[in-house]
């Protein structure tokens, strides 16, 4: 989700009072393929290097074109049974909810409930309102491109504190609170800076507009349609449904992963919550880049970029990552990790897929994280 991982240290094996795990072990690579297999080696390399170089007990790859499908696997899904990770299984997917989030808003822009350039203040009154004198002018835009100044709530609250008490319900209103404790980090539209509170806010927009939870908004117009059958919300559910992995987290470099599969991720409800598979997740991305999720007024506005000034050349839209290409173009898609869990998913205008998953959170590493991105323009570019 681009936010738990990144301060998980030693206190976390007491934090969480749990005990290690097996020692990792089990199959390195094994492949499920049906239909083009163009590069597939290579994929399959830097798979077998996220589950050996990396650390991560499993890995898997879902690659996709309009000829068909390819999935590759390396490593195990669970370690205390050494099963194959499994290409068919479901997984956290943190941060990739914000595109759903923000198609769900987009919808109502294109129904004329939702102004994106209207302030929150608008929908959610008082809520923002006093924050650093600035709040009542942060528009429904800046919300979903990360460009509101408002502090990131997970920036306060640390997965010690989250896995102390893992099982907790955790209000949006206890978040946002926790959030606007703080100062601004700039006035409203000046730069851009990741913040999960902006799509915590999004997703009370989007409850307080319909009048409807916002897990039900999710599944009537996302979901259902497009038979995104292993997606879902999952509110205060602790477990993950169907058939998958155990996400682990790695307290320190050297340290045994320790099993984290099961927590209440209200924590990121409308951020980073919820659950899918990388076929439906490659399915999602070709929907919404198609226009069968978006008219093409919204689908315009949601690809239109802003620079980060992170490495990579990644820019942002609404909701929606932009990056180049090595083989020349660009594809569109999102990353996402959260406890136990990492997703990387890209999408190109020509219908080419691909959707990368671990099951260990990446604790900050960047290897990691650059090999994920790797193996997904690897087959974007096969």
């Amino acid at each position: 989700m681009n936010m738990y991982a990144r301060a998980l240290g030693a206190a976390l094996t007491l934090a969480m009072g749990l005990a290690s795990s097996a020692a990792l072990a089990g199959p390195r690579a094994a492949a499920q393929s049906t239909g083009p297999t163009a590069g597939r080696t290579a994929v399959q390399q830097v798979l077998n290097r996220l589950t050996t170089e990396d650390g991560a007990p499993g890995a898997l790859a879902e690659v996709r074109n309009r000829r068909g499908e390819t999935v590759l696997t390396s490593g195990v899904a669970d370690l205390s049974t050494n099963a194959p990770m499994k290409g068919d299984g479901t997984f956290r997917i943190g941060s990739m909810t914000k595109p759903y989030t923000a198609t769900v808003v987009l919808q109502l822009v294109g129904e004329h409930r939702v102004a994106l350039d209207a302030p929150i203040e608008r929908y959610l009154p008082g809520v923002v309102r006093g924050h650093g004198n600035d709040g009542r002018r942060i528009t429904v835009r800046e919300l979903l491109q990360h460009t509101s100044g408002l502090p990131d709530y997970l920036t306060y609250l640390t997965p010690q504190d989250i896995l102390a008490d893992r099982y907790a319900h955790h209000d949006p209103a206890e978040l946002l609170g926790i959030a606007l404790a703080h100062p601004p980090l700039f006035k409203p539209g000046r730069k851009w800076s990741y913040s999960n509170t902006n799509y915590l806010l999004a997703r009370m927009l989007v409850e307080k507009v319909t009048g409807q939870p916002y897990a039900t908004e999710v599944e009537r117009r996302i979901l259902v349609p497009l038979g995104l059958r292993s997606t879902s919300v999952p509110g205060d559910a602790t477990t993950i449904p169907g058939s998958h992995a155990r996400g682990y987290v790695r307290p320190g470099a050297d340290a045994e992963p320790i099993d984290v599969t099961e927590f209440n991720p209200s924590v990121a409800a409308g951020s980073g919550d919820m659950i899918s598979s990388a076929s439906d997740t490659s399915r999602f991305f070709d929907a919404l880049l198609h226009g069968r999720l978006l008219r093409p007024a919204e689908l315009a506005e949601m690809t239109r970029t802003r620079a980060t000034g992170s490495s990579g050349g990644r820019a942002y839209g609404l909701g929606l990552e932009r990056y180049p290409l090595p083989c020349g173009g660009v594809y569109w898609g999102h990353g996402g990790d959260i406890f136990g869990f990492e997703t990387v998913s890209g999408a190109t205008t020509d219908g080419r897929q691909a959707t990368v998953m671990v099951n260990l959170d990446p604790g900050g590493s960047d290897a990691q994280d650059a090999d994920m991105r790797t193996a997904v323009t690897t087959a974007l570019c096969s």
